[in-house]
């Protein structure tokens, strides 16, 4: 069968069905007309307690999934919320007229049932029909249930028909929903206050990425979607809120890859008078608390290859695993030009003039170190130059009091020290704007004054942390891609041409 054949047999099931629905209107059936429904119970709760429920009279509500009929009664499998559950309709028992209409149903139709539960004589758990009414008209065919919605563009672009076909998508997302109430579980028992902070703003600092630019037009002021929460938490921990933790969407204007959406969830959360060591213990007992949650264990298994998240997790520093990868140390070479050379010759790192020991270190970890970090690490004593908000480490003034928390090769986490100086601060603000300038960094931190002026006030020791929620969740639940675990995520949208191919 061609393409053409294929559409046309295609749209003239889906006319059979829009006739249905206008015969239903014509006769006084339309079932949109219909607002509430008044469902005693579920699927999942009928089947779990059989034993008790056999007999009673009971009322669901659902999609359609499967149909067949043999004469006077029929079958259907019936999707709720929970899972699904098999109806038995029997025309003596509905009525002739109702039945009539009832053989007009199609699958993805929206129905109530309303009956009795029992066991089939195959030992099946069913509901015996007494009214069967149609909510919803399903004008769309879905797919059917051997080939499924296979296509993986189209499910992450359908998902609400990704979410109707693949139960499994659901039950994904029903553990994203788990991992986000534990979070907020376990910073709430700890003393932390959940916060709001500004989602448009007119500097976009906390973080190195591009942002997305907008216009407010009453203000006639360019503003930008925030890239991180950072800098306003920090501001309330000067207010005196001491233990603030903010969870929410982020905005950078970069890639796309598995791990990488343009809009995700992170959380940010700041404790007076704590330090990066502090956030390490909160880190590792956070996500261990989160495994136990929603799978039972501190170890997962992810795509084959399990991972034990039960604390305490390694601790190593960035310069060490680049010495132990490359037996290079960059900091120990004084001449920087030859430490350039070296690192361009004997490491094929990418290099640009300028550079400074600091970054050749974080960019041999980047290039080389971090696809070795299978099991979760926390890596230590990031250089400063690449750590413009961190504290910088007392016994040397080249390396942060910084880590990163990885697992399965990504970075989940990231956490510091916070940088109290304002006069430090200012410094490294103007250091990036260098950096900008003459390394052409388009993501270095630009000056933020009020924050400066923040710090002026007074900020107390802090320790900081954020966590990236997707990737997280994506290790949790075993999804291949960061895709998997957004019910929406950014896809750009298809031409009538690509539409119609």
């Amino acid at each position: 069968m061609d393409n053409h054949t294929g559409e046309n047999n295609l749209n003239e099931l889906l006319q059979i069905r829009r006739d249905k629905l206008k015969h239903l209107k014509e006769i006084g059936k339309d079932p949109f007309k219909i607002e509430k429904v008044h469902v005693s119970h579920h699927s999942k709760e009928i089947i779990e307690n059989f034993d008790e429920m056999e007999g009673q009279k009971i009322t669901i509500a659902g999609r359609i999934m499967a149909k067949r009929g043999h004469g006077k009664t029929s079958f259907i499998n019936i999707q709720d919320r929970d899972g699904r559950i098999q109806g038995y309709v029997r025309k003596d028992a509905i009525g002739e007229e109702d039945y009539e209409l009832f053989k007009d149903f199609d699958i993805g139709d929206i129905i109530e049932l309303t009956g009795t539960v029992f066991k089939t004589q195959k030992g099946e758990i069913s509901i015996r029909a007494e009214k069967v009414q149609l909510l919803t008209k399903s004008l769309q065919i879905l797919p059917d249930k051997w080939h499924g919605l296979k296509d993986q563009d189209l499910r992450y672009r359908q998902r609400y028909v990704d979410l109707i076909v693949n139960p499994e998508v659901k039950d994904t997302f029903i553990k994203r929903s788990r991992i986000i109430k534990a979070i907020r579980e376990f910073l709430d028992n700890r003393g932390f206050l959940e916060v709001e902070t500004p989602i448009l703003t007119t500097i976009a600092g906390g973080a190195a990425a591009k942002p997305f630019l907008t216009h407010h037009n009453t203000l006639n002021l360019d503003m930008q979607l925030r890239i991180a929460n950072e800098l306003y938490l920090k501001r309330l921990i000067v207010g005196g809120f001491d233990k603030v933790y903010e969870m929410g969407k982020m905005f950078r204007n970069e890639g796309i890859s598995i791990k990488h959406n343009p809009e995700f969830t992170s959380i940010e959360l700041y404790a007076a008078y704590h330090d990066y060591k502090d956030m390490m213990n909160i880190t590792e007992e956070l996500v261990a608390y989160c495994a136990e949650v929603v799978n039972g264990s501190t170890v997962v298994n992810y795509q084959g290859r399990e991972i034990d998240f039960k604390p305490p997790w390694r601790r190593v520093s960035m310069n060490d695993l680049v010495v132990e990868k490359t037996g290079i140390d960059f900091y120990a070479i004084e001449d920087m030009d030859e430490a350039l050379q070296i690192a361009k010759d004997e490491l094929n790192l990418e290099v640009t003039k300028g550079m400074t020991a600091g970054h050749l270190v974080n960019l041999a970890f980047e290039e080389l170190c971090e696809k070795d970090l299978i099991e979760p690490t926390f890596v230590l004593h990031h250089p400063v130059e690449v750590s413009p908000l961190a504290k910088r480490n007392p016994h040397n003034p080249l390396i942060t009091n910084r880590f990163e928390a990885f697992a399965n090769a990504w970075e989940i986490a990231n956490a510091f020290s916070e940088l109290n100086d304002p006069i430090d601060q200012r410094a490294r603000f103007e250091d990036q704007l260098k950096q900008r300038e003459e390394l052409g960094d388009e993501e270095a931190h630009p000056m933020d004054e009020d924050f400066i002026n923040a710090l002026e006030v007074g900020l107390p020791p802090t320790g900081g942390l954020g966590i990236g929620i997707d990737r997280l969740i994506m290790l949790l639940t075993d999804s291949a891609s960061i895709r998997d675990i957004i019910f929406f995520p950014t896809m750009k949208p298809l031409t009538k041409d690509e539409d119609e191919d």
